[in-house]
């Protein structure tokens, strides 16, 4: 192992040593946008780069699906729309590799059952934590609550900024893309529809 690859201010448990194939790809990019790879202030960068992409992917290593596996059936006759709204996320886009921002909204309508309201962000984080586009993601979200709760119906609302978008080619600040995914009644009752979009703020 080299000195590069022990602990540091960014690694101070020592977690494993990033790879040298992969410290070096990220020198050659450096290298190649026109900077010096081996100044002072990018010597220790390839470690924090390559650490920092492993966390910004770590949903690769989950199923998102497992926080869905606990369900709750004394829900006192409960039969109405369940919606966390306003869940902040952050993604990167697998075309530029470009930040993501943005924030959802996600609802079900019960049939038998109920999960932790917790356990929906942590459905669409685990989900968000890949090289994505935000169709996709918007897709994933809803069809795994789907899969996995058997609602009556499923809503998912996705708002968010691309960097890829607003920080290089058009360059065109402040603007945000929507997408939603209705499944079940949500998707066949015009008038759950618009129950639905009115709760999340649409």
């Amino acid at each position: 192992m080299s000195s590069l690859d022990g602990p540091d201010e960014d690694n101070p448990l020592g977690k494993p040593a990033v790879p040298d194939h992969v410290q070096q790809a990220i020198r050659t990019l450096i290298e190649w946008a026109g900077d010096d790879p081996a100044r002072e202030g990018l010597i220790d960068t390839p470690k924090r780069v390559a650490r920092a992409w492993k966390e910004y992917c770590q949903g690769y290593g989950e199923d998102p699906a497992i926080h869905l596996s606990r369900v709750f059936e004394e829900v006192g006759g409960y039969d109405e729309v369940v919606l966390l709204k306003d869940i902040p996320f952050q993604s990167h886009c697998e075309h530029h590799m470009a930040p993501i921002i943005g924030k959802a909204a996600i609802a079900y309508l019960p049939k038998d059952h109920v999960v932790g309201i917790s356990k929906l962000a942590r459905v669409l984080h685990g989900f968000a934590r890949r090289l994505q586009i935000q169709e996709r993601l918007t897709a994933e979200v809803a069809q795994c609550i789907w899969d996995h709760l058997q609602p009556q119906g499923v809503a998912v609302v996705i708002e968010a900024s691309h960097a890829c978008m607003t920080a290089r080619g058009v360059r065109t600040p402040g603007v945000s893309m929507i997408t939603s995914r209705m499944m079940g009644t949500f998707l066949d009752d015009e008038r759950s529809r618009k129950e639905v979009l009115s709760l999340m703020g649409y």
